[in-house]
């Protein structure tokens, strides 16, 4: 996978420069600057020098002539990578009738500005872990040419079981005919099919739901839905297609199954247990955690008489878990990868999870580096995001205030540049 990202990453981060060759540099001169937040040094002083889109330099002091970007009052650091959105929708309550009247133009419409929302949050990668396909890729490829503006996409193709989670539930059979995707399966080989259609399609990275979730219109549970089989033959065959899988897992058996077939992520992973711990560990996958999902959905179940009783019975089981989960998994030294689940709340908003996670116990350089470093490892492109380094991505974003000391700070971005072009100006 990691040579289709990097093809696309670098599409997206030139295609501004690509329109003006040649162009002259810019000089960020940073008050305080946390390039990399794998070490957690804090400099200050600093001017980074982008050029073409990328990084050329970071220099000592307040330099530069011609183009100069002012945040010597500044805390300067990485864009931020969220590891689990879905940025073509976002829930709201009429979002039954619209998944049957919305085409994949209108979504991906829907998408162009919740792209811009997350952009200007800070946000200049993504993962999208499901959406309508074409929409969504139609929107990657559109930013990654430069011809909208939002955050660099990784699109993920879903692959989920018949009747489970990733499936469509409460309409009737023939709707349910017509619109139910071509990449739901049911055994080995057929989940082996399913996969290599999404990459066929399109995908960057392979979605699989292991257990029930939150947001279907169902009772069936968070338990397990995907076999041990099924999930073993998704995850080698997307491996052997070059594609990472993130496997969506609430109930402690999907967890633990979706572990052992090899997974390179868990999202959610509410009910994980003591041997999920050792299999996380044994494996290197990830944790992404999406601590503003179960908040959101905690209380909407509270207040929103929309949402269908089956969701919120689950929602009001499911929210308050998973600071607890994460705490537990963050103690035992789970990777931990930032992702908000965005689109179960507002897109634009996905800074709100640095908080939770401090509240489970991160303190707030590990929640930075968990959507910084961290993220870019889960990705597959520590070599060209995460940390600000000459030859990376000029992706850049500043805050007022100290974030290591007030971790909603995060939550109002002051400058934000992707690729070396600006997304918002300072403020």
């Amino acid at each position: 996978m990691k040579s289709v990202l990097c093809g696309l990453l670098l599409a997206a981060a030139t295609a501004p420069a690509l329109a003006a060759a040649d162009s002259p540099a810019t000089y960020i001169q940073a008050g305080r600057l946390l390039a990399d937040p794998g070490n957690g040094r804090v400099e200050t002083a600093k001017t980074i020098v982008v050029k073409d889109g990328r990084i050329a330099e970071i220099r000592d002091g307040y330099v530069g002539e011609g183009k100069v970007v002012d945040l010597r009052d500044a805390f300067v650091m990485p864009g931020f990578i969220d590891s689990h959105v879905h940025i073509t929708g976002e829930s709201n309550p009429n979002e039954r009738s619209e998944a049957l009247s919305k085409s994949a133009t209108d979504s991906a419409f829907d998408g162009v500005v919740f792209a811009g929302r997350t952009l200007r949050a800070g946000f200049t990668t993504v993962i999208d872990l499901g959406g309508e396909p074409q929409a969504i890729y139609g929107l990657r490829d559109a930013i990654a040419a430069g011809k909208v503006e939002g955050p660099r996409i990784i699109a993920a193709g879903g692959v989920a079981a018949h009747g489970g989670h990733g499936d469509i539930h409460g309409y009737r059979q023939e709707i349910l005919d017509l619109y139910r995707s071509p990449t739901l399966c049911s055994g080995a080989d057929d989940c082996a099919r399913a996969v290599r259609q999404a990459v066929q399609s399109g995908a960057d990275i392979i979605k699989t739901a292991s257990t029930g979730g939150v947001m279907s219109n169902t009772a069936a549970g968070l338990g397990q839905q995907m076999s041990d089989a099924e999930l073993t033959s998704i995850v080698e065959t997307a491996h052997r297609l070059g594609r990472k899988v993130a496997s969506h897992a609430h109930g402690t058996d999907g967890v633990n199954a979706a572990l052992r077939a090899g997974v390179d992520s868990v999202e959610h992973g509410t009910y994980l247990d003591a041997e999920s711990i050792k299999l996380f560990k044994a494996k290197g996958s990830y944790l992404v955690p999406t601590l503003l999902a179960g908040d959101t959905v905690k209380k909407r179940a509270e207040t929103a008489d929309w949402m269908p009783a089956p969701v919120r019975a689950k929602a009001r089981q499911v929210g308050p878990l998973m600071i607890d989960a994460l705490r537990r998994a963050h103690k035992a030294g789970v990777k931990i990868a930032f992702g908000t689940d965005s689109g179960v709340s507002a897109h634009g908003d996905n800074a709100q999870e640095f908080a939770l996670m401090v509240e489970a116990g991160l303190t707030p350089l590990e929640a930075i580096r968990s959507a910084t470093v961290s993220a870019a490892d889960h990705a597959g492109l520590t070599s060209e995001i995460g940390t600000l380094a000459p030859g990376k991505a000029a992706d850049i974003v500043a805050v007022k205030g100290d974030p290591l000391t007030n971790i909603r700070a995060l939550e109002t971005t002051a400058f934000v540049m992707k690729g070396g072009a600006v997304a918002k100006p300072v403020q």
